[in-house]
């Protein structure tokens, strides 16, 4: 699939990993992806950004929803069911020592540096974007059809940040295929 991909879509992929580990997170997902894609100087990322969607707010909404250590915690969500994250990590203290939650810094480096793992949804909206590229008729898997693959599910992290800013996605998701037939053309 990998040597079906434009530059701009290996740039897209390869930016992803780059925001991850940027974030000290240990994997890549589809916000990820989708940030890499808002922050790029071509046709999707000024569609991105002509949606509403800005790279500076989407780092800080990932950030905000991965938190430190890079797991999927949603502390007001959380706490809804009657879970207090700031209590969790107080309480732990008090038992195991001050930092007892906070990721080992050798560990930290190793994703630094070494490989940082897709997440299956990421994966998925990868395999994705090649289904679009054959919706399409189209031989190549270019960034426009990697953002409708991290555009794709509604289940998605991407989907649900790009909505949390403000994005209509089924339009964006509309725009985007637009671009993508008027470039085939």
């Amino acid at each position: 699939m990998f040597e079906r991909f434009t530059e701009s879509a290996r740039r897209a992929v390869t930016g992803a990993q780059a925001e991850a580990r940027a974030l000290h997170d240990r994997h890549i997902g589809t916000e990820h992806v989708l940030l890499s894609l808002v922050a790029a100087d071509d046709a999707m990322g000024r569609a991105l950004r002509e949606h509403g969607l800005a790279a500076d707010d989407l780092r800080a909404r990932i950030a905000r929803v991965n938190g430190t250590g890079g797991e999927v915690l949603d502390s007001d969500a959380l706490k809804s069911i009657g879970i207090d994250l700031d209590a969790v990590r107080e309480a732990t203290e008090e038992s195991f020592g001050e930092g007892a939650l906070d990721v080992p810094a050798g560990k930290l480096q190793r994703y630094r540096r070494g490989h940082i793992p897709f997440t299956p949804k990421s994966k998925k909206a990868l395999e994705l974007s090649l289904r679009h590229a054959i919706r399409l008729k189209q031989k190549e898997i270019g960034s426009g059809h990697i953002l409708l693959g991290v555009l794709h599910d509604d289940d998605f992290l991407s989907v649900r940040l790009a909505a949390e800013a403000g994005v209509d996605v089924p339009r964006l998701r509309e725009h985007v295929e637009r671009l993508l037939t008027s470039e085939a053309a």
